[in-house]
C-alpha cells in the first residue's frame, strides 16, 4: 500500500491530456466569399457543442476524482488498477467527441 499522492498525480496527468485532446477537434472553418464568418462559426456549432459537454464531462469526473481521494489514505494494488480502468474510459472521451460532431 502506498499513499495516494502519485496516484492523482498520474490520473490529474491522463485527465489533462484528455481534456487537451478535446480541442484539437475544434477548427477555423472556412470562410467563403457569400458568407460572413459568424455563418461559417455557426455551421460548426456540432463541433462546439461536443466540445464543451465533453469538456464539462471530463471536469465533473475530475472533480469526484479529487473528493474520493480526500476520502482515502492509501491505495493497494486493486484500487490502482481500478484507477486504471476509469483513466482507460476517460480518454477515449475525445475518440467519441469527435465522432458525435461530425
Amino acid at each position: 500500500m502506498s499513499d495516494t499522492n502519485r496516484t492523482e498525480a498520474f490520473s490529474d496527468g491522463v485527465l489533462a491530456i484528455a481534456i487537451t485532446l478535446l480541442v484539437l477537434d475544434l477548427s477555423v472553418p472556412a470562410r467563403n466569399d457569400h458568407g460572413s464568418l459568424a455563418r461559417a462559426l455557426a455551421h460548426e456549432w456540432p463541433a462546439y457543442g461536443s466540445y464543451v459537454t465533453s469538456f464539462l464531462v471530463i471536469g465533473i469526473i475530475w472533480v469526484n476524482h479529487h473528493a474520493i481521494f480526500e476520502l482515502i489514505g492509501r491505495v493497494d494494488r486493486i484500487a490502482m488498477f481500478l484507477n486504471l480502468l476509469l483513466l482507460m474510459t476517460v480518454v477515449t472521451i475525445p475518440y467519441t467527441t469527435h465522432l458525435l460532431a461530425t
